[in-house]
């Protein structure tokens, strides 16, 4: 089951963990070198002051005191010029210091700021480039196509998976878990997009509850109307078949021998009669007899059949069903999801039962049929036997896809 989605998938999932095993190296070989490069402290060495050369005075000679007078004046205007210039260059040569201190601090802080800021945009930055990510992306894109998963499906994941592996936290040794744990996350809300309790439904639904089943020839739709009433009987519910599908005399002879062996009422008129007074004489049945649930089929209409959808339309006017399930047949791929999509549109649907997925290889459809049109899955056929019709249940096929059998 799902043996060729499962094999595509596990292709990306290998080629996934490939790349972010060696980006993984790369990052912590960059790590180690980012961690070796320190940045060194230049020592700054604060200039001396330059000192005013030693003046030799000369001896003092024996003068007059006019003259010891004049001489001391000049002196003292001598050494306060000094002083002063002393004083100047001192100033100077301070500012100077200052300067370059505050230019060396400068550098460094902004060598320093260079440093965090290439190691953050390093420890922000996608463990695997968008480039490489992309090219996975594109064949596993390919890979889906081929499985028959719908386009809008294929985005979806792609972007899930984008978001996942930026919030997720690799480590060696866990690539593999965390790998499938981003795939399981993608496809689940796939899957998950639209839930509908049935049961839930079908307790508080006022009786007699009518179901009608839409579908293409071939598509199960018979035998999954009686799966379904055998379901109901297990669950306590009583039903009655309608065999609107009036237009091939096999269909209600089929449908007849089912409701024998299961042992409920069927409401059938002649070949050729109008479907929509057999599905009210089904419901007028079920309100007498107190029924719970109707079961109308529907005649295998094509999509294209403009004349054929109408018929439908009218019966659908007439018997205001509780609930219009589509019935489509998982080996045909997207072809039962472009025929979901046409059915919704002219009648609408509430949810979807999927057939022959037990013999469904792809799975493609699994995936795509309630997601696209956004309807849910209710039930899936798993044989052709009355009691394999099953709930779906979401985990049940992530499950089954990464199995290892």
């Amino acid at each position: 089951m799902f043996k060729f989605l499962k094999r595509k998938i596990k292709k990306f999932e290998d080629q996934l963990e490939t790349e972010l095993d060696q980006s993984i190296k790369e990052e912590l070989e960059n790590k180690i070198e980012e961690e070796s490069f320190q940045t060194e402290e230049i020592p700054i060495q604060q200039e001396e002051k330059i000192k005013p050369d030693k003046i030799e005075i000369p001896e003092k000679q024996p003068t007059s005191i006019q003259t010891e007078k004049k001489t001391e004046s000049l002196r003292e205007q001598r050494r306060k010029k000094r002083m002063q210039a002393r004083d100047k260059r001192d100033k100077e040569i301070d500012q100077q210091i200052e300067q370059s201190i505050k230019s060396e601090l400068k550098h460094t802080l902004e060598t320093r700021k260079s440093i965090e800021k290439s190691f953050t945009k390093h420890a922000k930055k996608s463990i695997i480039s968008d480039e490489k990510l992309d090219d996975l992306l594109w064949g596993l894109e390919v890979d889906l196509l081929e499985s028959d998963v719908a386009y809008s499906v294929i985005e979806s994941l792609k972007n899930d998976i984008k978001e996942e592996l930026k919030q997720a936290s690799f480590s060696k040794g866990k690539i593999n878990e965390i790998i499938e744990q981003v795939l399981k996350h993608a496809i689940s809300h796939v899957l998950k997009s639209n839930n509908f309790d049935f049961d839930e439904f079908l307790i508080k639904s006022e009786k007699p509850l009518t179901i009608m089943f839409v579908g293409v020839n071939g598509s199960g739709k018979t035998l999954s109307i009686a799966k379904m009433a055998t379901m109901l009987k297990e669950k306590g519910f009583s039903s009655v078949m309608a065999a609107g599908d009036t237009f091939r005399a096999g269909a209600i002879e089929q449908l007849g021998i089912h409701a024998k062996n299961i042992g409920v009422k069927i409401i059938k008129h002649g070949p050729g009669a109008d479907p929509a007074a057999v599905a009210y004489d089904a419901i007028e049945h079920a309100k007498a007899k107190h029924k719970d649930v109707v079961l109308l089929d529907t005649a295998g209409r094509m999509q294209t059949n403009i004349n054929l959808m109408d018929e439908m339309a009218k019966i659908k006017r007439v018997a205001q069903p509780d609930l219009i399930l589509f019935v489509g047949d998982a080996l045909a791929g997207n072809d039962a999801v472009e025929q979901a999509k046409r059915f919704n549109e002219i009648v609408g649907i509430n949810g979807v039962i999927l057939t022959k997925v037990d013999t469904d290889a792809k799975g493609g459809s699994a995936l795509s049929v309630a997601y696209t049109i956004g309807k849910p899955l209710l039930f899936i056929g798993v044989g052709q036997e009355y009691n394999d019709q099953i709930e779906f249940d979401a985990e049940w096929m992530i499950k089954n896809i990464f199995s290892e059998n």
